[in-house]
């Protein structure tokens, strides 16, 4: 398996790597809980039910939690934590969360651990993940059905 990569040019001209090629990662199509839970139960003694009903219960319990402000870790996965955008205010006494907090958002910060043989840190989600091109002919529909829905 590889995380396919499209090439594309920087037209920026406003930017330092004007003109110059990036790769960009595709994603195939997007996996559903029911599909995770599938495999998983693959792997495992628990149910695809099961699996879901947990699944489910840890959005919500996380919704919770990062909503007591509380930072959520996964082990395997990494942690969770909410951000805030705001605006400056000219002193204490003029900030207030109505006129200044703009919004929220979710940090993740995945997982790492330090790989003895680079010396280099790896997170975990990505260890032994490798790059290649995506064909020039490869079939893309469900790709752009995904990209069309948003």
């Amino acid at each position: 398996m590889a995380i396919y990569y499209r090439l594309y040019q920087n037209n920026n001209e406003q930017h330092k790597g004007y003109g110059k090629w990036y790769a960009r990662a595709v994603m195939m199509r997007s996996v559903s809980t029911k599909e995770l839970a599938v495999t998983m139960q693959e792997n495992c003694t628990v149910k695809r039910g099961d699996i879901e009903a947990v699944l489910r219960e840890l959005s919500s319990t996380m919704m919770k939690e990062l909503a007591d402000s509380k930072s959520v870790r996964i082990e395997g996965l990494g942690s969770f934590k909410v951000g805030l955008k705001t605006s400056g205010s000219d002193s204490v006494k003029e900030f207030t969360a109505a006129a200044n907090v703009k919004g929220m958002h979710i940090i993740f910060t995945p997982e790492s651990s330090l790989d003895r043989s680079s010396g280099k840190y790896i997170k975990e989600m990505l260890r032994g993940c490798t790059v290649k091109e995506l064909p020039k002919n490869m079939i893309m529909e469900e790709y752009e059905e995904d990209n069309a829905k948003g």
